[in-house]
Protein backbone atom coordinates (compact mmCIF):
# COMPACT_ATOMS: atom_id res chain seq x y z
CA UNK A 1 0.00 0.00 0.00
CA UNK A 2 1.43 3.37 -1.06
CA UNK A 3 0.29 6.50 0.75
CA UNK A 4 0.68 9.98 -0.68
CA UNK A 5 1.03 12.58 2.08
CA UNK A 6 2.89 11.24 5.12
CA UNK A 7 1.68 13.92 7.50
CA UNK A 8 0.68 13.55 11.11
CA UNK A 9 -2.87 12.42 10.39
CA UNK A 10 -1.84 9.52 8.17
CA UNK A 11 0.72 8.36 10.72
CA UNK A 12 -1.80 8.56 13.58
CA UNK A 13 -4.61 6.91 11.64
CA UNK A 14 -4.10 4.60 8.64
CA UNK A 15 -0.55 3.65 9.65
CA UNK A 16 -1.78 2.87 13.19
CA UNK A 17 -4.47 0.50 11.87
CA UNK A 18 -1.91 -1.20 9.62
CA UNK A 19 0.49 -1.51 12.55
CA UNK A 20 -2.15 -3.17 14.71
CA UNK A 21 -2.99 -5.57 11.90
CA UNK A 22 0.67 -6.46 11.35
CA UNK A 23 1.02 -7.27 15.05
CA UNK A 24 -2.07 -9.47 14.91
CA UNK A 25 -0.96 -11.31 11.77
CA UNK A 26 2.76 -11.48 12.55
CA UNK A 27 2.87 -15.26 12.16
CA UNK A 28 0.37 -15.65 9.34
CA UNK A 29 2.57 -14.66 6.41
CA UNK A 30 -0.27 -12.42 5.18
CA UNK A 31 1.60 -9.15 5.61
CA UNK A 32 0.64 -5.79 4.21
CA UNK A 33 2.96 -2.86 4.70
CA UNK A 34 3.08 0.81 3.84
CA UNK A 35 5.35 2.91 1.70
CA UNK A 36 4.85 6.64 1.85
CA UNK A 37 6.03 9.93 0.45
CA UNK A 38 4.90 13.44 -0.42
CA UNK A 39 4.05 14.89 -3.81
CA UNK A 40 5.32 18.30 -2.68
CA UNK A 41 8.47 19.32 -0.78
CA UNK A 42 6.51 19.47 2.47
CA UNK A 43 7.91 18.78 5.96
CA UNK A 44 11.47 18.03 4.77
CA UNK A 45 12.87 17.72 8.31
CA UNK A 46 10.16 15.27 9.37
CA UNK A 47 10.49 13.17 6.22
CA UNK A 48 14.28 13.05 6.64
CA UNK A 49 13.89 12.02 10.29
CA UNK A 50 11.43 9.27 9.36
CA UNK A 51 13.77 8.00 6.67
CA UNK A 52 16.67 7.92 9.13
CA UNK A 53 14.51 5.95 11.58
CA UNK A 54 13.45 3.42 8.94
CA UNK A 55 9.89 4.74 8.96
CA UNK A 56 9.49 3.97 12.68
CA UNK A 57 8.09 6.60 15.05
CA UNK A 58 6.22 7.01 18.33
CA UNK A 59 2.52 7.76 18.63
CA UNK A 60 1.37 9.38 21.86
CA UNK A 61 -2.37 9.11 22.46
CA UNK A 62 -4.21 11.10 25.12
CA UNK A 63 -7.65 10.50 26.63
CA UNK A 64 -9.97 13.32 27.79
CA UNK A 65 -8.86 12.35 31.32
CA UNK A 66 -5.23 13.11 30.33
CA UNK A 67 -4.14 9.47 30.32
CA UNK A 68 -1.20 9.05 27.93
CA UNK A 69 -0.13 5.95 26.04
CA UNK A 70 2.96 5.48 23.88
CA UNK A 71 3.27 3.09 20.98
CA UNK A 72 6.07 2.55 18.49
CA UNK A 73 4.54 2.34 15.01
CA UNK A 74 6.40 0.12 12.54
CA UNK A 75 3.99 -0.28 9.63
CA UNK A 76 5.68 2.23 7.28
CA UNK A 77 8.42 0.09 5.79
CA UNK A 78 9.70 2.60 3.28
CA UNK A 79 9.89 6.40 3.22
CA UNK A 80 10.23 7.76 -0.31
CA UNK A 81 12.17 11.06 -0.44
CA UNK A 82 10.59 13.89 -2.37
CA UNK A 83 11.97 14.72 -5.81
CA UNK A 84 10.24 16.88 -8.45
CA UNK A 85 10.08 13.97 -10.90
CA UNK A 86 8.19 11.86 -8.31
CA UNK A 87 10.27 8.96 -9.65
CA UNK A 88 10.26 7.06 -6.37
CA UNK A 89 6.50 7.34 -5.91
CA UNK A 90 5.90 6.41 -9.56
CA UNK A 91 8.10 3.31 -9.28
CA UNK A 92 6.35 2.03 -6.15
CA UNK A 93 2.88 2.88 -7.46
CA UNK A 94 3.55 1.07 -10.74
CA UNK A 95 4.82 -2.07 -9.01
CA UNK A 96 2.33 -4.96 -9.25
CA UNK A 97 2.91 -5.68 -5.54
CA UNK A 98 1.29 -2.34 -4.73
CA UNK A 99 -2.44 -3.08 -4.54
CA UNK A 100 -3.73 0.16 -2.98
CA UNK A 101 -2.72 3.80 -3.30
CA UNK A 102 -4.17 5.96 -0.55
CA UNK A 103 -3.90 9.69 -0.04
CA UNK A 104 -4.77 12.48 2.38
CA UNK A 105 -5.77 15.75 0.70
CA UNK A 106 -7.41 18.89 2.05
CA UNK A 107 -10.87 19.71 0.69
CA UNK A 108 -9.43 22.57 -1.37
CA UNK A 109 -6.74 20.28 -2.77
CA UNK A 110 -9.29 18.59 -5.03
CA UNK A 111 -9.86 21.83 -6.99
CA UNK A 112 -13.56 21.09 -7.50
CA UNK A 113 -16.18 23.78 -8.02
CA UNK A 114 -19.78 23.66 -6.76
CA UNK A 115 -20.73 21.33 -9.64
CA UNK A 116 -17.75 19.02 -8.97
CA UNK A 117 -15.98 20.19 -12.12
CA UNK A 118 -12.26 20.87 -12.05
CA UNK A 119 -11.59 24.54 -11.35
CA UNK A 120 -9.00 25.28 -14.02
CA UNK A 121 -8.86 28.88 -12.88
CA UNK A 122 -6.55 27.70 -10.08
CA UNK A 123 -2.99 28.32 -11.24
CA UNK A 124 -1.47 25.20 -9.63
CA UNK A 125 -4.00 22.89 -11.26
CA UNK A 126 -3.70 24.56 -14.67
CA UNK A 127 0.10 24.31 -14.53
CA UNK A 128 -0.04 20.62 -13.58
CA UNK A 129 -2.45 19.95 -16.44
CA UNK A 130 -0.02 21.50 -18.92
CA UNK A 131 2.73 19.31 -17.51
CA UNK A 132 0.54 16.24 -17.80
CA UNK A 133 -0.09 17.03 -21.48
CA UNK A 134 3.68 16.81 -21.94
CA UNK A 135 3.89 13.49 -20.09
CA UNK A 136 5.42 15.10 -16.99
CA UNK A 137 4.42 14.61 -13.33
CA UNK A 138 2.93 17.29 -11.11
CA UNK A 139 2.29 17.87 -7.43
CA UNK A 140 -1.53 18.00 -7.24
CA UNK A 141 -3.31 14.73 -6.52
CA UNK A 142 -4.60 14.28 -10.08
CA UNK A 143 -1.22 14.97 -11.68
CA UNK A 144 0.61 12.67 -9.27
CA UNK A 145 -1.89 9.85 -9.79
CA UNK A 146 -1.82 10.36 -13.56
CA UNK A 147 1.97 9.92 -13.60
CA UNK A 148 1.77 6.80 -11.44
CA UNK A 149 -1.12 5.26 -13.40
CA UNK A 150 0.58 5.89 -16.74
CA UNK A 151 3.59 3.93 -15.53
CA UNK A 152 1.43 1.18 -14.06
CA UNK A 153 -0.53 0.78 -17.29
CA UNK A 154 2.67 0.71 -19.36
CA UNK A 155 4.28 -1.85 -17.07
CA UNK A 156 1.27 -4.14 -16.73
CA UNK A 157 0.99 -3.55 -13.00
CA UNK A 158 -2.64 -4.64 -12.86
CA UNK A 159 -5.68 -3.45 -11.00
CA UNK A 160 -5.44 -0.87 -8.26
CA UNK A 161 -7.67 0.62 -5.57
CA UNK A 162 -7.44 4.38 -5.01
CA UNK A 163 -8.42 5.16 -1.41
CA UNK A 164 -9.19 8.62 0.00
CA UNK A 165 -8.35 9.26 3.64
CA UNK A 166 -9.77 12.74 4.23
CA UNK A 167 -12.88 14.82 4.89
CA UNK A 168 -14.18 15.39 1.38
CA UNK A 169 -17.82 14.30 1.18
CA UNK A 170 -18.31 11.32 -1.20
CA UNK A 171 -14.55 11.43 -1.57
CA UNK A 172 -14.07 8.28 -3.64
CA UNK A 173 -16.76 9.20 -6.16
CA UNK A 174 -15.50 12.75 -6.47
CA UNK A 175 -11.80 12.01 -6.80
CA UNK A 176 -12.64 9.49 -9.51
CA UNK A 177 -14.63 12.08 -11.43
CA UNK A 178 -11.90 14.68 -11.02
CA UNK A 179 -9.14 12.24 -11.99
CA UNK A 180 -10.92 11.01 -15.11
CA UNK A 181 -11.64 14.60 -16.15
CA UNK A 182 -7.99 15.54 -15.62
CA UNK A 183 -6.79 12.59 -17.70
CA UNK A 184 -9.16 13.46 -20.55
CA UNK A 185 -8.11 17.11 -20.47
CA UNK A 186 -4.52 15.92 -20.68
CA UNK A 187 -5.47 14.11 -23.89
CA UNK A 188 -4.69 10.58 -22.68
CA UNK A 189 -7.69 8.57 -23.87
CA UNK A 190 -5.87 5.25 -23.48
CA UNK A 191 -5.18 5.92 -19.80
CA UNK A 192 -8.76 7.13 -19.33
CA UNK A 193 -10.08 3.78 -20.57
CA UNK A 194 -7.53 1.85 -18.50
CA UNK A 195 -8.42 3.68 -15.27
CA UNK A 196 -12.11 3.05 -15.82
CA UNK A 197 -11.48 -0.67 -16.29
CA UNK A 198 -8.75 -1.28 -13.70
CA UNK A 199 -9.40 0.91 -10.66
CA UNK A 200 -11.97 1.39 -7.93
CA UNK A 201 -12.35 4.37 -5.60
CA UNK A 202 -14.18 3.49 -2.38
CA UNK A 203 -15.74 6.27 -0.36
CA UNK A 204 -14.33 6.45 3.16
CA UNK A 205 -14.69 8.39 6.40
CA UNK A 206 -11.75 8.97 8.76
CA UNK A 207 -11.63 10.43 12.25
CA UNK A 208 -8.93 11.11 14.82
CA UNK A 209 -7.95 14.54 16.06
CA UNK A 210 -4.25 14.89 15.34
CA UNK A 211 -2.75 18.30 16.09
CA UNK A 212 0.59 19.47 14.78
CA UNK A 213 3.25 17.99 17.07
CA UNK A 214 4.18 20.43 19.82
CA UNK A 215 7.87 21.22 20.44
CA UNK A 216 7.76 19.56 23.85
CA UNK A 217 6.44 16.23 22.47
CA UNK A 218 9.93 14.91 21.67
CA UNK A 219 11.10 15.37 25.26
CA UNK A 220 7.93 13.79 26.61
CA UNK A 221 8.38 10.73 24.39
CA UNK A 222 12.03 10.45 25.40
CA UNK A 223 11.11 10.61 29.10
CA UNK A 224 8.36 8.00 28.71
CA UNK A 225 10.09 5.55 26.36
CA UNK A 226 13.81 6.24 26.51
CA UNK A 227 13.93 6.75 22.75
CA UNK A 228 14.93 10.14 21.32
CA UNK A 229 12.41 10.02 18.47
CA UNK A 230 12.92 12.83 15.95
CA UNK A 231 9.49 12.37 14.36
CA UNK A 232 6.92 11.65 17.10
CA UNK A 233 3.25 12.50 16.75
CA UNK A 234 0.33 12.69 19.12
CA UNK A 235 -3.42 12.31 18.82
CA UNK A 236 -6.53 11.71 20.82
CA UNK A 237 -7.41 8.19 21.98
CA UNK A 238 -10.59 8.13 19.85
CA UNK A 239 -10.22 6.67 16.35
CA UNK A 240 -12.64 5.65 13.59
CA UNK A 241 -12.36 4.50 9.98
CA UNK A 242 -15.38 3.57 7.84
CA UNK A 243 -14.75 2.29 4.29
CA UNK A 244 -17.00 1.07 1.49
CA UNK A 245 -15.86 -2.45 0.70
CA UNK A 246 -15.07 -1.81 -2.96
CA UNK A 247 -11.49 -3.02 -3.52
CA UNK A 248 -10.49 -4.50 -6.87
CA UNK A 249 -7.16 -6.19 -6.05
CA UNK A 250 -7.33 -7.35 -2.46
CA UNK A 251 -7.11 -5.44 0.81
CA UNK A 252 -5.89 -5.87 4.38
CA UNK A 253 -8.27 -7.51 6.86
CA UNK A 254 -8.89 -4.17 8.49
CA UNK A 255 -12.15 -5.28 10.06
CA UNK A 256 -10.01 -7.41 12.44
CA UNK A 257 -8.64 -4.22 14.02
CA UNK A 258 -11.84 -2.20 14.24
CA UNK A 259 -12.28 -0.67 10.80
CA UNK A 260 -15.94 -0.64 9.74
CA UNK A 261 -16.23 -2.13 6.25
CA UNK A 262 -19.69 -1.16 4.99
CA UNK A 263 -21.88 -1.11 1.89
CA UNK A 264 -22.41 2.65 2.14
CA UNK A 265 -20.36 5.16 4.11
CA UNK A 266 -22.83 8.00 3.46
CA UNK A 267 -24.61 8.24 6.86
CA UNK A 268 -21.34 7.98 8.79
CA UNK A 269 -19.68 10.51 6.53
CA UNK A 270 -22.52 13.00 6.71
CA UNK A 271 -22.73 12.80 10.50
CA UNK A 272 -18.98 13.28 10.85
CA UNK A 273 -18.74 16.20 8.45
CA UNK A 274 -21.68 18.10 9.90
CA UNK A 275 -21.46 17.20 13.60
CA UNK A 276 -17.70 17.06 13.97
CA UNK A 277 -15.95 18.99 11.20
CA UNK A 278 -18.37 21.93 11.06
CA UNK A 279 -18.55 22.13 14.85
CA UNK A 280 -14.75 22.08 15.02
CA UNK A 281 -14.61 25.10 12.71
CA UNK A 282 -17.33 26.86 14.69
CA UNK A 283 -15.31 26.54 17.88
CA UNK A 284 -12.06 27.61 16.19
CA UNK A 285 -13.56 30.77 14.66
CA UNK A 286 -15.42 31.70 17.84
CA UNK A 287 -12.43 30.96 20.06
CA UNK A 288 -10.18 33.11 17.90
CA UNK A 289 -12.61 36.03 18.16
CA UNK A 290 -12.36 36.08 21.96
CA UNK A 291 -8.63 35.48 22.15
CA UNK A 292 -8.26 31.76 22.80
CA UNK A 293 -5.34 29.84 21.31
CA UNK A 294 -6.63 26.28 21.68
CA UNK A 295 -9.76 24.35 20.73
CA UNK A 296 -10.35 23.04 24.24
CA UNK A 297 -10.50 26.58 25.61
CA UNK A 298 -13.38 27.49 23.30
CA UNK A 299 -15.14 24.18 23.90
CA UNK A 300 -15.07 24.76 27.64
CA UNK A 301 -16.45 28.29 27.25
CA UNK A 302 -20.20 27.86 27.94
CA UNK A 303 -21.19 30.42 25.31
CA UNK A 304 -19.20 28.78 22.52
CA UNK A 305 -20.21 25.29 23.56
CA UNK A 306 -23.86 26.41 23.44
CA UNK A 307 -23.42 27.75 19.89
CA UNK A 308 -22.03 24.39 18.79
CA UNK A 309 -24.69 22.43 20.71
CA UNK A 310 -27.54 24.50 19.25
CA UNK A 311 -26.17 24.22 15.71
CA UNK A 312 -26.13 20.43 15.91
CA UNK A 313 -29.32 19.94 17.92
CA UNK A 314 -31.60 22.47 16.27
CA UNK A 315 -30.54 22.28 12.64
CA UNK A 316 -28.28 19.31 11.84
CA UNK A 317 -30.00 16.46 13.66
CA UNK A 318 -33.44 17.10 12.08
CA UNK A 319 -31.76 16.98 8.66
CA UNK A 320 -29.90 13.71 9.22
CA UNK A 321 -32.57 11.74 11.08
CA UNK A 322 -36.00 11.79 9.44
CA UNK A 323 -38.92 9.35 9.40
CA UNK A 324 -38.19 8.66 5.74
CA UNK A 325 -34.44 8.20 6.29
CA UNK A 326 -33.69 7.26 9.91
CA UNK A 327 -30.03 7.64 10.84
CA UNK A 328 -28.18 4.48 11.94
CA UNK A 329 -26.19 6.56 14.46
CA UNK A 330 -27.36 7.92 17.81
CA UNK A 331 -26.76 11.54 16.83
CA UNK A 332 -27.32 13.02 20.29
CA UNK A 333 -24.74 10.66 21.79
CA UNK A 334 -22.36 11.36 18.90
CA UNK A 335 -22.75 15.12 19.47
CA UNK A 336 -21.89 14.75 23.14
CA UNK A 337 -18.86 12.54 22.43
CA UNK A 338 -17.60 15.08 19.88
CA UNK A 339 -17.86 17.96 22.36
CA UNK A 340 -16.12 15.89 25.05
CA UNK A 341 -13.31 15.14 22.59
CA UNK A 342 -12.93 18.79 21.68
CA UNK A 343 -12.67 19.63 25.36
CA UNK A 344 -9.59 17.42 25.77
CA UNK A 345 -7.07 19.93 27.15
CA UNK A 346 -4.14 17.57 26.63
CA UNK A 347 -4.50 17.61 22.85
CA UNK A 348 -3.56 21.32 22.60
CA UNK A 349 -5.13 21.52 19.16
CA UNK A 350 -4.78 25.08 17.92
CA UNK A 351 -7.48 27.35 16.57
CA UNK A 352 -5.04 28.23 13.80
CA UNK A 353 -5.02 24.65 12.48
CA UNK A 354 -8.77 24.11 12.70
CA UNK A 355 -9.81 27.57 11.47
CA UNK A 356 -8.00 27.09 8.16
CA UNK A 357 -9.68 26.67 4.76
CA UNK A 358 -12.99 28.38 5.50
CA UNK A 359 -13.56 29.01 1.80
CA UNK A 360 -13.92 25.27 1.23
CA UNK A 361 -15.49 24.44 4.61
CA UNK A 362 -18.46 26.81 4.23
CA UNK A 363 -19.72 25.13 1.02
CA UNK A 364 -18.63 21.64 2.08
CA UNK A 365 -19.51 21.44 5.77
CA UNK A 366 -22.15 24.11 6.42
CA UNK A 367 -24.12 25.03 3.28
CA UNK A 368 -25.78 21.56 2.99
CA UNK A 369 -27.54 22.06 6.34
CA UNK A 370 -28.67 25.54 5.31
CA UNK A 371 -29.97 24.17 2.02
CA UNK A 372 -31.89 21.27 3.59
CA UNK A 373 -33.42 23.37 6.37
CA UNK A 374 -34.67 25.96 3.88
CA UNK A 375 -36.03 23.25 1.59
CA UNK A 376 -38.34 22.02 4.34
CA UNK A 377 -39.23 25.50 5.56
CA UNK A 378 -37.32 25.21 8.82
CA UNK A 379 -35.36 27.88 10.65
CA UNK A 380 -31.65 28.31 9.92
CA UNK A 381 -30.98 30.55 12.92
CA UNK A 382 -28.57 28.14 14.61
CA UNK A 383 -26.56 27.09 11.54
CA UNK A 384 -26.35 30.73 10.36
CA UNK A 385 -24.17 31.47 13.38
CA UNK A 386 -21.30 29.50 11.77
CA UNK A 387 -20.89 31.60 8.60
CA UNK A 388 -21.48 34.70 10.73
CA UNK A 389 -18.56 33.64 12.92
CA UNK A 390 -16.46 33.08 9.82
CA UNK A 391 -17.34 36.53 8.48
CA UNK A 392 -16.26 38.15 11.75
CA UNK A 393 -13.10 36.05 11.65
CA UNK A 394 -12.47 37.06 8.01
CA UNK A 395 -12.91 40.71 8.89
CA UNK A 396 -10.22 40.34 11.57
CA UNK A 397 -7.95 38.84 8.91
CA UNK A 398 -8.85 41.67 6.50
CA UNK A 399 -7.79 44.25 9.09
CA UNK A 400 -4.58 42.38 9.95
CA UNK A 401 -5.80 41.69 13.48
CA UNK A 402 -5.56 37.89 13.66
CA UNK A 403 -3.08 36.56 16.19
CA UNK A 404 -1.78 34.01 13.65
CA UNK A 405 -1.33 33.49 9.93
CA UNK A 406 -4.55 32.32 8.31
CA UNK A 407 -4.11 29.58 5.69
CA UNK A 408 -6.82 28.97 3.10
CA UNK A 409 -5.96 27.08 -0.06
CA UNK A 410 -9.31 27.86 -1.72
CA UNK A 411 -9.39 31.56 -0.88
CA UNK A 412 -8.74 34.25 -3.45
CA UNK A 413 -7.49 37.08 -1.21
CA UNK A 414 -8.95 39.70 -3.57
CA UNK A 415 -12.40 38.13 -3.23
CA UNK A 416 -12.06 37.90 0.56
CA UNK A 417 -11.00 41.52 0.87
CA UNK A 418 -13.87 42.58 -1.42
CA UNK A 419 -16.40 40.85 0.84
CA UNK A 420 -15.02 42.68 3.85
CA UNK A 421 -14.85 46.02 2.00
CA UNK A 422 -18.44 45.79 0.71
CA UNK A 423 -21.03 48.31 1.85
CA UNK A 424 -22.76 45.41 3.60
CA UNK A 425 -20.34 42.48 4.17
CA UNK A 426 -23.22 40.22 5.25
CA UNK A 427 -24.98 40.71 1.91
CA UNK A 428 -21.67 40.18 0.11
CA UNK A 429 -20.98 36.93 1.94
CA UNK A 430 -24.56 35.69 1.42
CA UNK A 431 -24.32 36.55 -2.28
CA UNK A 432 -21.11 34.62 -2.92
CA UNK A 433 -21.91 31.72 -5.26
CA UNK A 434 -18.76 29.77 -4.36
CA UNK A 435 -20.14 29.50 -0.82
CA UNK A 436 -23.84 29.06 -1.49
CA UNK A 437 -24.33 28.08 -5.18
CA UNK A 438 -28.02 28.50 -6.06
CA UNK A 439 -28.83 29.91 -2.60
CA UNK A 440 -26.56 32.93 -3.08
CA UNK A 441 -28.52 36.08 -2.31
CA UNK A 442 -31.58 34.19 -1.03
CA UNK A 443 -33.49 36.66 1.21
CA UNK A 444 -33.95 33.99 3.89
CA UNK A 445 -30.19 33.40 4.02
CA UNK A 446 -29.44 37.13 4.12
CA UNK A 447 -31.93 37.68 6.96
CA UNK A 448 -30.60 34.77 9.02
CA UNK A 449 -26.99 35.90 8.53
CA UNK A 450 -27.88 39.47 9.55
CA UNK A 451 -29.53 38.18 12.73
CA UNK A 452 -26.61 35.85 13.48
CA UNK A 453 -24.09 38.63 12.84
CA UNK A 454 -25.70 40.77 15.55
CA UNK A 455 -25.33 37.82 17.93
CA UNK A 456 -21.70 37.24 16.94
CA UNK A 457 -20.81 40.91 17.21
CA UNK A 458 -22.22 41.05 20.73
CA UNK A 459 -20.31 37.89 21.63
CA UNK A 460 -17.06 39.30 20.23
CA UNK A 461 -17.42 42.54 22.21
CA UNK A 462 -18.01 40.67 25.45
CA UNK A 463 -15.03 38.29 25.81
CA UNK A 464 -16.27 36.90 29.13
Amino acid sequence: MLHLGVGSFHRAHQAWYMHRLRLQQADSGDQWSLAGGNTRPDMPETVAALAAQGGVYTLETVTPADERHYERIESIRRIIPYEPSLAGLVAVGADANTRIISFTVTEAGYYLDAQDHLDLGVADLAADLERAKQGLPGSCIYAALTAILRARMAGGGGKLTLLNCDNLRHNGDRVRKGLLSFILLAGDTALHAWVQANTTCPNAMVDRITPRPAPELRARVRAATGWDDAAPIMGESFIQWVIEDNFCNGRPDWEKVGVQMVESVAPFEEAKIRLLNATHSCIAWAGTLVGYQYIHEGTLDPRIRQMAFDYVTNDVMPCLDTPEHPCPLDLAAYRDVVLDRFGNAAILDTNQRVAADGFSKIPGFIAPTVRECLARGASIDSVAVLPALFLAFLQRWHRGELAYVYQDQAMDPAVAHAICDAADPVVALAGNTSFWAELAGDPRLVAALQKATLQVNQFSKDPQ
